[in-house]
């Protein structure tokens, strides 16, 4: 008994000490798990520290990178907290090679971690000469009006034991590559859509697995996609250039040490098979009975197959995939399947999504079945597709009439929640119909959930219309014929897109090409550039180049991407500056306020009119000061001080043109006060005076809001900054139009492009211009979780490494949550309200620290964790002001109560 009970001491004390230890997880390399292809030839490491305990920090921390069993590099023991994006800085390492690294942690108390479980990263081909392939062509004559998708085929023989193989594979067009009849890889709208005249994506697979001793096969599919297909309006096609191109490399290496690379070259053969047609825009012809069995299987016969002719496209265009490549994500199945009015079948999905359809179907041969795409169904219930413009949308399957086949589409893709169905032959039954979620695969971060099921609703829809327009490329919307890269939409949202999903590589790969596609620091409407506008900065899209960049080093700690933006974000401010007349921006073409409130008939001037110069101005005046914070933090001390007395012209010029002297601008809108304020445009003593111009104009509209795309951002914050929560709090919970909560009280499942996209009698907008997934007014997300759950980083400690925890209560609200999966690890902040109770649980990542604002008058009915805040040690009270009282914490779970 007595050793029984040792023993249980002996436990209980080691788990003790096992809950107080460090450890160190979730291991990425330039910011993915595991990634196979870097060509960042110092790849950057970021770890998470791991404690029960709270206060703990990191002091230090040792890498060590192998290569097989040998180590190449290790950094010993760094003194420093740094766990997010630190360097490899050892001897360089070799193109196609896999490494494996792992990490270990000194805390703030000088104990060590445990090594980490090893992570691994594979690199791509580093240097011109490490390709071996060649551009590839089909040789025969194409059916140039219905272009079909070619087949590319290599047969080859291993007669050795493979120890690894890795495919490198790139297009002109889009592909899908198959390795003896299995697919490789689980990406789609592969290579992903870049500036492609200057950055051609290629992706990186490892194939050691597909491969088998004998005779192998690749099989690759070629589609239009975006370098020829149709693309931007009025059916433009050949953007980038006429051709279909493949290249495509396997280096193999054997078990003797031996290597072999099959490459794309002339001995590969030709042909086309089943997929007759395939645009983004119009959809995708499946004909089954013209398709080749067995084409991807070694030993198929395909001597009846064309040649194919080498090409000389550029090679030196070529980059490794920086971001998460498209998948496959949730499904759908059937929520209704009915007949409308007008005598349609149609299936009711439940979420308006982007993606396609799968279908399961038995039939004869010859047998056509065409699936049409719609978002929304008019007022009579029949379906719409008039807001599709010239898109067709729709998928034409003919089938070959063997049992039960199988099709979904591969080079395209729709937006909709409602699915017409024409020719299926037999009974619609829901299990026949999936439909398939796609979107760039990456990681979800933030949750947010409150008291109120209808802004629940509307989280939903934000989350949603990010999932569906973040396809590659953050795009304004995924049905109708435009799906491009539109600058302002994505600066509006990319903050609240940053709290959704982990967003950091794919906007570092989409900022790459807004650099590449400026001319003279000026930048396009849409990027990638397909629309040839580029001889104007439109101000609030054009601003991209600075809020970006600037928005991803606040959130993700990013230093690297603000190095790599600085010369595009300097270049654009000088694209201004230089048209300049005595600094002002009043020239040139500018969307303004994009889709601002006009009512229908506007007799007494009511509709929100912002001059488009103004708000020129106060852009003006907000890009440079970005630009001077990333010269700051890049340590460039000239620019800093250059462009500091820049500002001040700027600012100084506002007032002059657009202020009058006792404080009026020359736009009483909302917008032109929210921006006004936002950039601090104005001085100290009329700011006050302005902003509650800003809340009387609120309130003249019923409390409703009247801002477009540049205004609405910023609106609740303004209010917020300026004592004016409340009414924040009742412009996000007007449920009539223009409201955030008008289209989730009519329906909606995703944001709308329009406040009134479908009219309370359930009549549209005007079709030229009506999407019904469309993100950028869900921009609104942001003023969810920054100031209504209160979870926000400081610039002194960007990427959460110093958070803010300031929830502002109201609204009539009884609880609201939010949770961030940072660098770090999770962030969280929950506050509830029972009678004159309020409870606030945060959570602070280990190795951060937080500064927390509890709501309330005074220090003394202030509690956490049912102790008085002076008697808790680990807790430093820094005030209680202004209704606050002022915390400063380390890592940890705490629980105030007041």
């Amino acid at each position: 008994m007595k050793k029984l009970t040792a023993f249980l001491l002996s436990f209980q004390v080691m788990c003790m000490m096992a809950a107080g230890q460090v450890s160190v997880k979730n291991l990425l390399t330039e910011n993915l798990s595991d990634p196979v292809g870097l060509d960042a030839v110092q790849p950057r490491f970021t770890w998470q520290l791991m404690s029960e305990k709270r206060n703990v920090s990191q002091s230090a921390y040792e890498i060590k990178v192998l290569s097989g069993k040998k180590v190449v590099w290790t950094s010993g023991k760094v003194l420093s907290a740094q766990s997010v994006h630190v360097p490899y800085a050892g001897s360089p390492l070799e193109s196609g090679k896999k490494y494996s690294w792992q990490v270990r942690v000194w805390d703030n108390g000088g104990k060590a971690s445990a090594w980490a479980q090893p992570a691994s990263f594979q690199m791509a081909l580093l240097n011109a000469g490490d390709w071996k392939a060649k551009w590839i062509e089909p040789a025969d004559a194409e059916d140039l009006a219905l272009r079909p998708s070619p087949l590319m085929r290599k047969q080859f023989t291993i007669g050795k034991k493979v120890a690894s193989a890795t495919a490198y594979i790139t297009a002109h067009g889009m592909y899908e590559a198959m390795l003896n009849g299995q697919r490789i890889g689980d990406a789609y709208l592969t290579p992903g859509w870049t500036a492609y005249k200057k950055r051609l994506q290629y992706q990186v697979y490892d194939v050691t697995s597909l491969l088998k001793s004998g005779g192998n096969a690749l099989g690759i599919t070629l589609g239009n996609g975006w370098y020829r297909g149709i693309i931007g309006y009025a059916n433009n096609i050949n953007v980038y250039g006429k051709d279909v191109a493949l290249l495509c490399q396997v280096d193999i290496t054997y078990s003797d040490g031996t290597s072999e690379s099959i490459i794309s070259d002339e001995t590969w053969k030709s042909s086309t098979g089943s997929i007759r047609y395939s645009e983004i825009y119009n959809g995708e012809t499946i004909d089954a009975r013209l398709e080749k069995s067995g084409w991807t299987l070694p030993g198929y016969d395909d001597s009846s197959w064309g040649k194919v002719k080498p090409a000389n496209h550029p090679m030196d265009v070529l980059v490794a995939t920086w971001n998460e490549p498209v998948r496959k994500k949730e499904t759908f199945v059937p929520v209704k399947i009915f007949k409308t009015p007008a005598g349609e079948q149609v299936i009711d999905f439940g979420q308006n999504l982007v993606g396609w359809v799968q279908m399961k179907v038995t039939g004869k041969s010859g047998d056509k079945v065409v699936l049409s795409h719609a978002e929304v169904l008019d007022k009579a219930g029949n379906f719409y597709t008039e807001n599709l413009r010239q898109a067709k949308a729709q998928n034409t399957y003919i089938l070959k009439g063997a049992g039960t086949e199988v099709f979904e589409p591969h080079f395209t893709w729709q937006g909709f929640r409602y699915v017409k169905i024409e020719g299926y032959p037999g009974e619609i039954r829901p299990e026949n119909f999936t439909a398939v979620a796609l979107y760039s695969d990456m990681k979800p971060t933030g949750t947010f959930t409150s008291s109120e099921p209808l802004i629940n609703q509307l989280q939903h829809n934000i989350q949603w219309g990010q999932k569906g327009n973040f396809l590659d490329v953050p795009t304004d919307c995924p049905q109708r014929d435009e799906r491009l890269g539109w600058t302002g939409d994505a600066q509006v949202f990319s903050r609240t897109a940053a709290y959704n999903m982990n967003v950091n590589s794919f906007f570092a790969k989409w900022l790459r090409d807004v650099e590449a596609d400026q001319v003279e620091g000026r930048v396009p409407f849409v990027i990638p550039n397909v629309l040839g506008t580029s001889s104007v900065n439109s101000t609030g899209w054009a601003d991209v180049a600075t809020i970006v960049p600037w928005n991803m080093y606040l959130v993700y700690g990013d230093k690297q991407l603000l190095e790599q933006q600085y010369n595009s974000m300097k270049a654009y401010v000088e694209s201004i500056r230089k048209i300049a007349k005595n600094d002002l921006w009043n020239t040139g073409f500018h969307f303004g306020d994009w889709l601002f409130y006009r009512p229908d008939d506007d007799n007494d001037g009511r509709a929100a009119v912002t001059d488009k110069y103004l708000i020129a101005q106060c852009f003006y005046a907000h890009s440079t000061q970005l630009l001077i914070k990333a010269a700051e933090v890049l340590g460039k001390k000239d620019d800093v001080a250059f462009y500091n007395l820049l500002l001040q012209k700027i600012k100084d010029a506002f007032l002059k043109e657009y202020m009058t002297p006792n404080g009026r601008l020359v736009s009483g809108t909302q917008t032109a006060y929210v921006l006004a304020l936002n950039f601090d445009m104005l001085p100290e003593e009329l700011r006050q005076q302005a902003s509650d111009r800003l809340a009387e104009n609120v309130k003249s509209y019923g409390t409703h809001l009247t801002t477009g795309f540049l205004g609405t951002p910023y609106l609740c914050h303004v209010l917020t900054r300026f004592g004016y929560t409340d009414i924040a709090y009742q412009l996000l919970l007007q449920k009539t139009y223009p409201s955030w909560l008008y289209p989730v009280t009519m329906g909606a499942t995703t944001i709308w492009e329009r406040w009134d996209g479908q009219k309370p009698d359930s009549t549209f907008q005007t079709p030229g211009m009506n999407s019904f997934n469309h993100y950028a007014y869900g921009a609104i997300g942001d003023w969810m979780y920054r100031v209504m759950a209160g979870v926000d980083t400081y610039e002194d400690g960007v990427g959460y490494k110093h958070s803010r925890i300031m929830p502002h209560i109201g609204g009539g609200f009884n609880s609201a949550a939010a949770s961030l999966d940072t660098y770090y690890g999770k962030l969280s902040s929950s506050w509830k309200v029972e009678g004159e109770k309020l409870t606030l649980d945060i959570e602070v990542p280990v190795n951060t620290t937080a500064t927390v604002f509890v709501p309330s008058e005074e220090l003394s009915k202030v509690t956490e964790g049912g102790k008085p805040l002076p008697d808790v040690k680990d807790i430093q009270v820094v005030e209680a002001r202004d209704g606050w009282v002022v915390l400063k914490v380390g890592s940890g779970r705490y629980r105030f109560t007041r």
